[in-house]
């Protein structure tokens, strides 16, 4: 288990790696538009799960979807700082 920080952590570092393996690279290569489609997606099927599938499906799909926000933050340049100043 990680929390959204250490995700973050391991996320920056792939990207500044630059990681050729790496799935979050491959999607940060194609762009903000590629990232926020995934972002709308995880977050359908967040919702779906939360309406038919019960809590621990509902809590694997928002774990997706948060991944997929923080690979947005970095496709957008935005840090942890930048968001947390908003909640």
């Amino acid at each position: 288990m990680k929390t959204f920080e250490q995700l973050h952590a391991e996320l920056v570092t792939k990207w500044a790696e630059h990681d050729a393996a790496s799935g979050t690279v491959a999607l940060l290569d194609q762009g903000v538009h590629a990232v926020g489609k995934k972002v709308v997606e995880e977050a359908a099927e967040a919702w779906m799960a939360a309406e038919h599938e019960g809590a621990e499906r509902t809590a694997e799909e928002i774990a997706q979807l948060l991944y997929h926000v923080q690979v947005l933050m970095l496709a957008s340049d935005v840090s942890l700082e930048d968001v947390y100043r908003h909640l």
